[in-house]
């Protein structure tokens, strides 16, 4: 059974893109025998497609071998066991690590809420064996390493701007854009392979009817565009497609398609000023011109943290010259990459950050939670992060006059406080009685007090 909370807030963290939903509430009526999950006596959590991107954020560390990839995932993850090694391909397997979203707004509102716990949004790392000339075609078990690369939603690409004799590089000197290129050109190579095999099969296809047609049309066509990119040596991410035919490559899952953070990875002694290595501002330049993501950090550093009491780092990272670690923010832009946004449910219990997409609705991102919540979306209360802050609590905020409704095809942008209660329930029965009327009865007896959480 859906199990209920005594109070619930939700509050998005970040301001979301508009995209306009297709569904409305009553294309669904049909189905409404369904909603709430009681259509047997021993009902069972059903997500929604909303609720499935939590379950796969994914973001792969990638470059040459001896760049410092490994050495960033531990120092990342912080209980990481990647091999980190003085030598090419001490990598083999991707190793996978969990790692929380920092947010401040989390424990402003537990502490308002007087939780027990605090769970924060997270992002999955995987660390990927690097990479060499001839990757494409083999080398180095490149075939293999491309493929785990294919599994993951975004990019970290780290690029060495550091000068140490005692670690290895495998080209003989350090110069980032040689590195950076040689990555992108086996990425469009492969994309280039996997093309040519896709249109070779469309080819030798027939459609079996008028939409299988139109779905090929939009595939062939969106596959001349990027292949023609590619060719330019440009990434098929830079391409302008319609939403037919974005759809209808991404089960290629093309490399160049996917977000791209360049990692500019420093010495200890450039932390504080790492505008002064010309290796960074060659990084940087290259990733304004490729129109991505760009971050600077010492893994090194990052990993002695690690090593650290809490309240020593502060210290530590005084001593280098610099405020605050580099990894919050690389985490942060990794899940702005990703297109990835914050609300939150707090309450006694617990006060937890939810993942959901730039765009998504007030009844998208309730389904995030559970699907009930939004198949059964009418409207909610909201009010802004920064006056619920203010306020204290909900009813002061409503008292103030700053809660206002939120219906059901607006977006999060502008709300921050999400409360549903049973007779928001009652009011969506009322709207569709006429259709629903013979199974009313049924429903009503099986309504949550509080229809919050599960």
């Amino acid at each position: 059974m859906v199990r209920t909370a005594a109070c619930n807030y939700l509050i998005p963290a970040l301001t979301l893109l508009p995209k306009p939903m297709e569904s409305s509430l009553f294309t669904r009526n049909a189905n409404l025998i369904g909603v709430l999950g009681i259509t047997t006596t021993s009902s069972r959590r059903r997500f929604s497609s909303a609720s499935k991107i939590s379950m796969s954020l994914r973001a792969g560390i990638v470059g040459l071998p001896n760049v410092g990839k490994s050495t960033l995932f531990n120092a990342v993850v912080e209980n990481g066991k990647a091999q980190a090694a003085n030598f090419p391909f001490c990598t083999i397997e991707p190793n996978v690590g969990i790692v929380a979203v920092p947010d401040p707004r989390l424990h402003v509102l537990s502490g308002l809420s007087k939780s027990q716990k605090a769970v924060p949004a997270s992002v999955e790392f995987v660390d990927i064996a690097g990479l060499v000339k001839g990757a494409s075609q083999g080398e180095g078990l490149g075939n293999k390493f491309l493929s785990h690369i294919r599994e993951v939603d975004s990019i970290l690409q780290v690029v060495r701007c550091f000068e140490d004799n005692d670690i290895v590089h495998v080209n003989g000197k350090v110069d980032p854009k040689s590195d950076v290129d040689v990555i992108n050109l086996e990425l469009v190579f492969s994309d280039l392979d996997q093309i040519e095999k896709r249109m070779e099969k469309l080819k030798k296809g027939k459609a079996k009817d008028s939409q299988s047609k139109l779905k090929e049309d939009a595939e062939k066509a969106a596959l001349e565009k990027i292949q023609q990119a590619l060719m330019d040596g440009k990434p098929a991410r830079s391409v302008t497609l319609n939403d037919f035919e974005r759809d209808s490559i991404k089960q290629l899952c093309l490399l160049t398609m996917k977000p791209i953070i360049y990692v500019a990875n420093v010495a200890e002694s450039d932390l504080a000023d790492p505008g002064s290595n010309p290796h960074v501002n060659e990084v940087m330049n290259l990733a304004s011109d490729l129109q991505s993501g760009r971050v600077t950090i010492s893994a090194q550093v990052e990993a002695e943290l690690t090593e650290l009491p809490s309240e020593e780092r502060v210290e530590y990272l005084a001593s280098l010259g610099v405020s605050e670690s580099g990894l919050g923010n690389l985490i942060r832009s990794t899940y702005s990459l990703l297109g990835l946004r914050t609300y939150f449910t707090s309450g006694e219990k617990e006060t937890k950050a939810w993942t959901i997409r730039a765009g998504m609705t007030a009844p998208q991102a309730a389904g995030v939670i559970h699907s009930d919540f939004e198949k059964g979306f009418i409207r909610a209360e909201t009010v802004a992060y920064d006056d619920f802050v203010a306020a204290g609590s909900l009813a002061a905020a409503r008292e103030k006059g700053l809660v206002s409704w939120l219906h059901y095809h607006e977006h999060l942008a502008s709300y921050k406080y999400f409360h549903w209660n049973s007779y928001m329930l009652r009011y969506f029965f009322s709207l569709v009685e006429n259709q629903i009327h013979r199974h009313l009865d049924y429903l009503s007896r099986r309504i949550c007090i509080r229809f919050i959480s599960y």
